[in-house]
């Protein structure tokens, strides 16, 4: 992970612990070849984004101890993949994200702006911490 970017240009930070996320269940949104998902985005997860993901197919709250997935309750930090965070956005149900623990990836599929405008771990006008 250790040369892995976030999409701020900085290295990678870890995402979640309890429940441990990332593709590879490492804490992180770490990806690879392996990750075909792209499980790139670290979201804050909200009852609203919860809801709209199992509408469109995607149940995140249902656990499925068979892929070590323990199901999210709103609050939870969690690797989502960039697809389905972009298509939450679009309809106006996108989840807060944590910058420096989103995989520079999820530019590949989002706007940098998209993200920003939904950041947790940032102030409004970045340069206030100057």
């Amino acid at each position: 992970m250790a040369d892995e970017r976030n999409v701020l240009g900085g290295e990678l930070e870890p995402c979640g612990t309890d429940p441990v996320t990332g593709f590879y269940r490492d804490g992180c949104c770490s990806t690879g070849p392996e990750d075909l998902g792209s499980h790139t985005v670290c979201a804050v997860v909200t009852t609203e984004f919860l809801r709209h993901q199992r509408q469109v197919g995607n149940d995140l709250s249902t656990p499925r101890p068979e892929y070590s997935f323990p199901g999210l309750r709103p609050g939870d930090r969690w690797c989502v993949v960039a697809v389905r965070w972009l298509q939450a956005y679009e309809a106006g149900a996108a989840a807060p994200v944590v910058l420096a623990s989103t995989h520079e990836r999820a530019l590949e599929v989002i706007p940098l702006e998209a993200l920003r405008a939904h950041a947790v771990d940032v102030p409004a006008d970045p340069r206030s911490l100057g």
